[in-house]
């Protein structure tokens, strides 16, 4: 399926000149560059996987090469921060799944931050972005870690003037843009269309989904079943109960859940956003994908192995923390058990499931990597 085609169809992408006559004002209030009438930019053709669920696109930001190429060399820019000596690319880093291996991201000034860099992968199709949906798009979350004085720490129109004063950057966002006039607002927004191309759908569990059934092995065979169900042990059935939070394709339920680590917050998480009462201790539900390369784990980084997690679900929920979720009460292997209680060999088998996510061609596909390295 090739986006491009489907918004030209559905009218999403306005022919270049009438885009042009159109002015849009930056999220500061500036008025946005007039375009010059040139070449339009090349739409970019994104292919997604075949047994994934539909992306959209915004209309008013539609995927170009220009764009995207522009995007890949700003995520890894560090005159982005305040001292010229990190970029996004710093937290997210490509052979760590867009992570970086810490419990806690540090910034330019050396503070770590109470929270750990999220995975950028698939987040084409996320509606809300960070720990606690803070960002409603990738456009508006680019600006959060730029700006915030524990991370880059740099008003981006700092950045903007650095970008312009370069003989690198001004041609490029006029191939992209239309002006050579650097704006916030196109800055953003091309960081926004590099972001929406990390996709990575070519685990060797996809190869088992696509019909390769000697993709898995037998252990993986089986703690894809236990990953899969929700235990009963009326009926002998037995489960790890994880595919409510985090189903396939894309892993992650793409919503906010209490997962039973606290029984009060220091972090409210999605609660300190919407300033409700039942949002508090919740946190999103990161894709599982590259999940073996992404540790530590939790929004804290608490848990520095796939088995300490494991460990966590099956022993150690917090039943009583508030606004728990329900499928944390009622999954239990053994007859009116409290806990998940699966066995070691089990637990042993949904690791084993869990390194089957990781995409050895996404983490090094040239596509992604920094620009300014060879």
């Amino acid at each position: 399926m090739i986006v491009t085609a489907r918004l030209l169809r559905w009218g999403l992408l306005a022919p270049w000149g009438v885009a042009l006559a159109l002015s849009a004002c930056t999220s500061k209030g500036t008025e946005e560059p007039a375009p010059d009438l040139g070449t339009a930019p090349t739409p970019y053709s994104l292919v997604l996987p075949a047994k994934f669920p539909p992306a959209a696109i915004p209309a008013d930001n539609a995927l170009t090469e220009e764009g995207v190429a522009l995007g890949r060399m700003l995520f890894y820019e560090p005159r982005l921060s305040r001292d010229n000596t990190m970029s996004c690319g710093s937290c997210h880093q490509q052979s760590k799944g867009f992570t970086d291996g810490r419990a806690h991201a540090l910034g330019v000034d050396g503070t770590p931050h109470p929270r750990g860099a999220m995975s950028l992968t698939n987040v084409l199709w996320e509606p809300q972005l960070n720990w606690d949906g803070a960002a409603t798009s990738l456009e508006t979350q680019a600006r959060i870690p730029i700006e915030n004085t524990i991370e880059l720490h740099q008003p981006l129109a700092d950045g903007v003037r650095k970008l312009q004063a370069t003989t690198t950057y001004p041609p490029l966002f006029k191939k992209a843009f239309g002006t050579q006039e650097i704006s916030e607002q196109n800055v953003l927004k091309a960081l926004a269309q590099f972001e929406r191309t990390l996709i990575s759908a070519d685990s060797r569990f996809d190869r088992y989904n696509n019909g390769e059934r000697t993709a898995l092995s037998r252990e993986e065979v089986q703690g894809l079943v236990l990953f899969t169900t929700h235990p009963d042990p009326n009926q002998n059935l037995r489960g790890a109960n994880c595919f409510h939070c985090h189903g396939a394709p894309l892993f992650t339920a793409r919503d906010f859940f209490n997962n039973g680590l606290d029984l009060s917050f220091a972090d409210q998480g999605r609660g300190a956003v919407t300033g409700q009462s039942f949002d508090k201790g919740k946190f999103r539900a990161p894709s599982l994908r590259n999940i073996a390369l992404t540790a530590p784990y939790m929004h804290d980084g608490r848990f520095q192995t796939l088995a300490e997690v494991l460990d966590h679900y099956s022993e150690h929920v917090e039943r009583a923390s508030p606004n728990i979720d329900p499928n944390m009460l009622d999954g239990t292997n053994v007859p009116f058990g409290t806990q998940l209680n699966l066995t070691a060999t089990e637990k042993a088998q949904v690791v084993a499931f869990l390194h089957a996510l990781t995409d050895s061609t996404f983490i090094q596909d040239k596509r992604f990597s920094d620009p300014f390295k060879p």
